[in-house]
């Protein structure tokens, strides 16, 4: 392989990524992005003599051995159809994109018959170390000589190999990604819909708080496609989105009629569901040190009563969907095995769930920050389930505008607990 060049088309921040990694470990690579962005990306990489930026992705897909389409889900189809027919012969083709179902179809439709299909997907963020997170490899059309030539190149990552077919993969990234990414986003909106900063009001200092606070922002601080592809263009996220709106909305229904039998009992019972079978073969993902460790504000004296809402309803809908969240800890994002851990601390505690249970009966306090979540979890079912990329958009955007002055607080932050959960997970 010692003259494998490795093709990049589509250098957002994934991209780029890509393109370091790849070359620091001796890999040449070829690389480009819409045309206009040719000189600056020029520009940025000249010092790195591995990669060569070429104008477009005719010329990148003629002279590449595997090339790899890092584009938005929604726009794969339409950039496989403008270059897949320059597919060098016999080469090999995949793609990153966090929805396979359509990138498949692409490549199927529009790549030559000689061209082998090996497509990944790393399941992290382009700030995150790639060393040691799940890296998904699909071997859909492929030679075995052509799958380990790419799992060759791809090594240099030093991320954990995982094995799926493109089903396999949008059925897990749903139940681990698609729900997950509607609960921070909606409480992203529902700060918003309040004009609320929450690191500078005491209720959402210390504990539990402090993930909710800096995923949120973690997440509105990236590129909404990211978000948006993986829920719209992916079946399995659809109808997941869906339940942790009713999830949502009937926990809030119960919490307003003081409705506390039946509130326990279902909370109860989804807890029972998801956490039961896993009490003895796992510790508690986070404990309450961990979790003080990484604040925005400052933390109360006392804390400040919370009903959880995100959570308790995060919960109800993987025991309503028959997820047990456990079972794809091998290819779960940083951020799903934070939310795993802060919902397990939950509801693992007994006291602490109790008290919960009682502040959503009992305390009105915060009565209007839950109808916003409520409003706010049923706004992004619906862009989902319309497949309106444009109304998800403005609701991302007009959001991320609201928190961006704290994103570099919160990436440092959640950097430093990504690495933290991920060191208590390996230890499991």
């Amino acid at each position: 392989m010692e003259n494998f060049v490795v093709g990049i088309i589509g250098m957002g921040d994934m991209g780029k990524m890509y393109a370091r990694q790849l070359s620091d470990a001796g890999w040449r690579v070829n690389a480009c992005d819409r045309e206009e962005k040719y000189l600056d990306l020029v520009d940025e990489f000249s010092s790195r003599k591995q990669v060569e930026i070429l104008p477009n992705g005719h010329l990148v897909s003629r002279a590449s051995d595997y090339i790899i389409y890092n584009v938005e889900a929604a726009s794969i189809d339409k950039v496989v159809a403008l270059y897949g027919p320059s597919t060098k012969q016999g080469a090999i083709v995949g793609g990153q994109t966090s929805c396979k179902s359509p990138e498949i179809a692409a490549f199927e439709a529009h790549l030559p018959k000689d061209v082998d299909i090996v497509s990944c997907h790393s399941l992290h963020g382009p700030n995150v170390d790639p060393k040691g997170q799940p890296l998904v490899l699909i071997k859909h059309r492929a030679s075995q000589a052509n799958f380990d030539r790419v799992e060759k190149v791809l090594s240099c990552l030093g991320s954990q190999h995982v094995y799926l077919s493109a089903t396999e993969h949008d059925r897990i990234t749903a139940d681990t990604q698609a729900v997950t990414h509607a609960a921070f986003l909606s409480m992203g909106k529902a700060w918003h819909a309040n004009a609320q900063f929450p690191w500078e009001i005491a209720r959402y200092v210390g504990g539990i708080e402090n993930v909710k606070i800096n995923l949120t922002l973690r997440i509105y601080s990236q590129k909404w496609h990211v978000y948006a592809g993986l829920a719209i263009l992916n079946p399995y996220a659809k109808e997941q989105i869906r339940q942790y709106s009713e999830s949502v909305t009937d926990l809030f229904k119960l919490m307003l009629g003081g409705n506390r039998e039946e509130f326990e009992r279902r909370i109860k019972a989804a807890g029972a569901a998801v956490f039961d079978a896993q009490k003895s073969h796992h510790g508690i993902l986070l404990e309450d040190e961990v979790l003080d460790r990484f604040s925005l504000g400052k933390k109360p004296d006392a804390p400040t009563p919370n009903n959880h809402l995100s959570l308790l309803a995060m919960v109800d809908c993987w025991s309503r969907m028959g997820i047990v969240p456990y079972d794809h800890m091998i290819c779960s994002t940083p951020l799903f095995r934070l939310w795993l851990g802060v919902t397990e601390y939950l509801f693992r505690k007994p006291a602490l769930l109790d008290d919960v249970i009682r502040i959503a009966i009992e305390d009105n306090t915060f009565r209007s920050d839950d109808l916003e979540f409520t409003f706010a979890a049923r706004g992004w079912s619906d862009c989902v389930t319309f497949g309106d990329f444009e109304s998800y958009r403005d609701r991302f955007e007009s959001t991320r505008k609201f928190f961006e002055p704290r994103f570099a607080d919160a990436t440092k932050i959640g950097n430093e607990m990504m690495k933290t959960i991920l060191m208590n997970t390996m230890r499991e």
